[in-house]
């Protein structure tokens, strides 16, 4: 089962090759520091062969529902919230610190201020999606970015950025997991945390990433190819929401 969870690039395994369901019940149960999912009874492991335990009774339940929606093979790649926690136990306790400092790099090239010159429909579509989520990073993060047109780079504030940090820094495994998952995914810190703190949804701020993606379609078309992969990246984005509001059920 891959760890994999950069946009794009995971390809779903062929069907013969996909391990064979080899369970019939799933529930959850309280564990020692946590709910622990169980297939017949027995507890899940990580890939790294860590107790898969969450911190919440809803968390649990979100991951069981992945593995019950299982056919007659695993399909991996349809059970993203477990492969974002199988990442959170495995990996993040290590990578804490990389992470913090992913996201405050993508925060420094934030696709949100990188507007395009012209043409002007183009110019006011970004204006309108992505000025208020700016507004919204300096109202409620104290983080204020600056945008500017083309591709250079935008010398952003030290303090913006390091407030950025500081906010990642304090999160816990599980939340920077899916911070850090969707800011990816958007090409955006900003993004990332309006999904963390709930103020935009998984479909919200997917088509808030796509403005230029939405545009070229509408003006040229779309081949088939674009749309499976922005619709895999949609999927990633809404599982990153359910897993963070099942995180915040009590």
């Amino acid at each position: 089962m891959t760890y994999e969870t950069k946009p794009g690039v995971r390809m779903p395994t062929p069907e013969d090759n996909r391990p064979k369901r080899f369970y019939t019940a799933v529930s959850v149960a309280p564990g020692e520091a946590g709910w622990q999912v169980l297939l017949d009874g027995r507890s899940v492991k990580t890939p790294a062969r860590n107790l898969l335990q969450v911190p919440t009774k809803a968390c649990a339940e979100l991951l069981a529902s992945e593995w019950e929606a299982q056919g007659e093979r695993i399909n991996a790649p349809a059970m993203p919230a477990n492969r974002l926690c199988f990442v959170a136990i495995d990996l993040m306790g290590e990578a804490h610190g990389a992470t913090v400092a992913e996201v405050t790099r993508y925060a420094s090239t934030d696709q949100l201020c990188f507007r395009a010159p012209d043409p002007a429909d183009l110019v006011a579509a970004q204006a309108a999606a992505w000025d208020p989520m700016l507004d919204w990073a300096r109202n409620e993060l104290g983080v204020e970015l600056r945008s500017g047109t083309g591709v250079l780079p935008i010398d952003q504030d030290a303090a913006a950025l390091q407030a950025i940090h500081a906010r990642a820094a304090a999160l816990d495994i599980w939340r920077l997991t899916a911070l850090a998952h969707a800011t990816a995914v958007c090409g955006s810190a900003i993004l990332g945390f309006a999904l963390l703190a709930g103020e935009r949804g998984g479909e919200d701020v997917f088509a808030l990433s796509i403005i230029d993606e939405a545009y070229q379609a509408a003006h040229w078309g779309q081949d088939e190819e674009a749309t499976e992969r922005l619709d895999l990246l949609k999927a990633e984005l809404i599982a990153a929401e359910r897993l963070l509001r099942a995180l915040d059920a009590s």
